[in-house]
């Protein structure tokens, strides 16, 4: 039988797995499902964010591999954040509604997915919209870099473009900021002839939504992820995608992961239950939890926010990111400083702060992130009014519209200018310092007059 190896394998495993098979005419594999356990209690712990791979084998079949992601996922092993292994009977619209209505009949968690990485080539959106309807899907930053990749060598640049084409592409993709990829998508127009130009889809890197779900990385952490995935990739490929026989195929790739199982209980389960208590001052947090409590709130922040809204509280969240900031609870309100003037925070949903920011926006500010932070908690839908809720509002102008006015557009201007302003003193040599604050000084005399002293 086309299925005796498979089934010889199986029988070793000491929890009985999840495996559907469909034959073909010949007695051949032809559709396949499976899922251990031990998958099934990940993807139940981490099903926010579903990553989606392909492998092709000589026969024209294809294995798509799920694996969970995201900040929460704390996973270390090849092939340790898989969560489903499927190979439809068609890759056409009815073959892979199939396949995802196996999956989500046995993964209830399925409704809590909110996004889909998936890669350039794939063409199906509408089906898996169709599945998934909550949820968001987006091109995954590897498919894209491993996409960039392949159009280099295909162009046959010149050795030393295509080095620095390369060398560029690895450093942006691990610190995928908005400015590293507005200079990459520069460098692809100046460095590529303007009629395959097109092919590139070089756009992909001025999508921020796109970079969102994959800025929180750290570098170490961007460069981590990233050779974790070629590995995985490249383990998939090496024993599905050189052997025409399916059977084979997936034999040698279920032995694999059964010889390579020994961290099974070792995942990460996140962040632990919200409490209404901040750590005490005797037990510091390590570093490795702050940033991962960032990171949830980073992600809890663009799953719930419309695009205006995440990115207004990312910049927020920024300056968290940088700062110290001192909390202190009180008897219903919790005082924020953040090297600034001290605000007070009203942690009662829904939130608010005494900051301009949260008056003039309604939106987490500065001072709530670091509470959520502190307290080792995520955004809620009920903390922002329901207007910047994902899905209402289209642009910041349809919500803040009615709010705008000539003080509050000054306002902001001044506050921008003024951390710009900052940033640049901090980061310049003395010398450069002591030209620049003159000129400061020059022009705050001439606006208010030499008999007022103006602190700068």
């Amino acid at each position: 039988m086309a299925l005796t190896m498979l089934n010889e394998l199986l029988i070793e495993d000491p929890s009985p797995p999840l495996l559907l098979c469909q034959l073909g005419k010949t007695s051949q594999l032809d559709a396949l499902n499976y899922q251990s356990c031990f998958m099934q209690g990940v993807f139940a712990h981490f099903p926010e964010i579903l990553f989606i791979h392909r492998t092709y084998n000589p026969r024209g079949k294809v294995l798509y591999t799920f694996l969970v992601d995201g900040p929460r996922v704390q996973l270390e092993g090849h092939l340790a954040r898989a969560v489903y292994f499927a190979i439809p009977a068609k890759e056409d619209a009815e073959g892979l509604a199939q396949m995802l209505q196996v999956f989500k009949k046995f993964n209830p968690a399925w409704e809590r997915v909110c996004t889909i990485l998936v890669d350039p080539h794939f063409l199906l959106l509408p089906t898996l919209a169709m599945e998934f309807p909550t949820a968001e899907v987006l091109l995954s930053a590897f498919h894209i870099c491993k996409f960039f990749q392949g159009k280099f060598y295909q162009l046959s640049l010149e050795q030393p473009v295509e080095r620095v084409l390369l060398t560029s592409l690895q450093s942006t993709m691990c610190s995928a900021t908005a400015g590293n990829l507005r200079k990459l998508y520069t460098l692809l127009s100046t460095c590529i002839p303007p009629a395959q130009l097109p092919e590139l889809h070089s756009h992909w890197l001025l999508n921020d939504r796109i970079w969102l779900a994959h800025r929180w990385r750290s570098r170490a952490e961007s460069s981590h992820y990233f050779q974790g995935l070629e590995v995985t990739a490249h383990v998939l490929s090496q024993f599905f995608g050189t052997t025409p026989s399916v059977e084979k195929g997936m034999t040698a790739l279920f032995r694999y992961l059964q010889q390579n199982s020994g961290g099974k209980a070792s995942f990460s389960l996140g962040l632990s239950p919200p409490n209404n208590h901040p750590p005490s001052e005797g037990s510091p947090e390590s570093p490795k939890v702050e940033q991962l409590v960032e990171a949830c709130i980073q992600y809890s922040l663009n799953a719930i926010c419309t695009g205006p809204a995440a990115q207004l509280c990312l910049g927020e969240l920024a300056v968290v990111q940088k700062s110290t900031h001192l909390i202190g609870s009180g008897s219903e309100k919790v005082n924020i400083q953040i090297l600034e003037d001290t605000h007070r925070v009203q942690p009662q949903t829904p939130a608010s702060c005494s900051c301009y920011f949260n008056q003039a926006f309604r939106l987490p500010c500065r001072h709530i992130l670091t509470m959520l932070s502190a307290r080792r908690q995520v955004l809620q839908p009920d903390m922002l009014p329901a207007e910047w809720t994902a899905g209402c509002a289209s642009s910041l102008g349809d919500v803040v519209g009615s709010r705008w006015s000539e003080t509050l557009d000054k306002h902001l201007a001044v506050a921008l200018l003024t951390e710009e302003v900052g940033q640049l003193l901090q980061h310049c040599s003395q010398e450069e310092f002591e030209r620049r604050y003159s000129t400061l000084r020059e022009l705050a005399d001439s606006w208010i007059g030499p008999y007022e002293q103006v602190q700068l």
